[in-house]
């Protein structure tokens, strides 16, 4: 009788211990990602209030940027002023003011045309960063403190049909491009070059580095060089110059290492594209490639759609992960969300940070932006679980548009 009272009781130990499982059961919901479509919910669904995203959107829309829709007029009227800034990429007009708000991994709202292919000027700068990283990962460039010069080899020209004679460039004029030949760029560092404090010294597609938002002293222009390193200085030909360096640490065209191991894993359209310029084309194993720009400064850079931000947007709200597949290491983006010491509202280009709420005011702290001209703004925001993707809003209002869109949140 003891020992069939004793399994009893046994029996109803385990019973009751299933049961008590159940009721701790996690309740923590697994992440969503998108497949080729990207499901949608009401704004209540994600604890959102859908009259005041509603607000959101409509100062959004209200809050256009005033700059002209003809891109090439704009350039002239901005960029194309300066030294040799007339333009050598591709521009093209650009659409209606758009966006897209994505709450817990799903669609609550988008306007304008996100489907439309736009210049998305710097933004372009954080797909370059994450090509940087992705050779870091795969231990081609193991130290990010590694002095630059040591991975790249003189770079030779493609000039297909060359003109004049060539003795005339006897002595004068290399065949090759060496970007970091001078004594102080040889102490440039990829960090440095991705933190945007190189300072390096020289000309690249016929655009020299003092030329790109030159001081109005212009005796800084030729002469004034800083300490690798110790002063910030958002620039696009020091920003070129990375992006062939790293086309020499891949030895194939970075718009092929972004497809195959970002956007086609997070299910991107096939209609992005990257350009460069029309004389950025260097041989490279016997093959023309053409280096690509991190922006539209001088025009080029890359060429999307803002679902396509959205899912790059949200790769890197996850610090490089994708249903279960760490596409680029956590330790790298974690590196990219680190302040820079000259510059704290900057970690790699182009994730600008809201250290000490300077940047987004009405933002929480550990918001990051991929930002470019026009303006185009990739918002990652890890505490709320959101990615919003507006285009073509005024500068001035990015900050009153986060504000009325957190508010939407209960």
């Amino acid at each position: 009788m003891g020992h069939r009272l004793g399994i009893l009781a046994l029996m109803f130990f385990i019973a009751t211990t299933g049961l008590g499982q159940k009721k701790v059961k996690s309740t923590t919901p697994s992440v969503y990602y998108p497949g080729k479509a990207w499901e949608k919910r009401q704004p209540e669904d994600v604890g959102m209030d859908a009259g005041l995203l509603k607000e959101a959107v409509g100062f959004a829309i209200a809050n256009e940027a005033s700059a002209p829709r003809d891109l090439k007029l704009n350039h002239y009227r901005s960029f194309g002023r300066e030294p040799f800034g007339y333009a050598i990429g591709p521009i093209k007009d650009r659409g209606d003011q758009t966006g897209i708000v994505i709450k817990n991994g799903y669609v609550v709202a988008e306007w304008g045309d996100p489907y439309r292919i736009d210049m998305t000027h710097s933004v372009t700068k954080s797909f370059l960063s994450t090509v940087v990283g992705l050779a870091y990962d795969r231990g081609l460039i193991p130290n990010l403190d590694d002095a630059v010069y040591k991975y790249v080899p003189p770079i030779l020209l493609y000039k297909p049909i060359p003109t004049g004679n060539k003795a005339d460039e006897f002595d004068k004029k290399s065949d090759f491009i060496d970007l970091f030949e001078t004594p102080h760029n040889r102490e440039i560092t990829w960090r440095q070059m991705l933190q945007q404090n190189s300072d390096w010294e020289g000309t690249l597609w016929g655009k020299p580095d003092w030329a790109d938002r030159p001081s109005k002293d212009y005796e800084e222009w030729l002469d004034k060089r800083n300490k690798p390193g110790t002063v910030y200085e958002y620039n696009d030909t020091r920003v070129n110059a990375l992006a062939l360096a790293t086309l020499s640490v891949w030895r194939k065209p970075l718009p092929e290492v972004l497809k195959e191991s970002i956007m086609d894993p997070i299910g991107a359209s096939n209609t992005w594209r990257w350009y460069g310029y029309e004389n950025s084309w260097i041989v490279l194993d016997g093959k023309a490639v053409q280096s690509v720009t991190g922006g539209g400064h001088w025009g080029g850079g890359m060429y999307i759609h803002a679902y396509d931000m959205a899912r790059f947007g949200y790769l890197t709200l996850h610090n490089g992960k994708w249903n279960g597949r760490q596409l680029v290491s956590e330790e790298w983006n974690k590196m990219a969300q680190t302040p820079s010491a000259p510059q704290d509202t900057y970690g790699f280009m182009n994730w600008f940070l809201n250290t000490g709420k300077k940047f987004l005011p009405s933002a929480p702290e550990k918001v990051f932006v991929h930002i470019g001209n026009g303006t185009n703004m990739v918002y990652v925001d890890p505490e709320n679980d959101v990615v919003a993707v507006v285009r073509w809003i005024e500068n001035s209002q990015m900050d009153g548009f986060i504000k009325k869109l957190l508010a939407a949140i209960k």
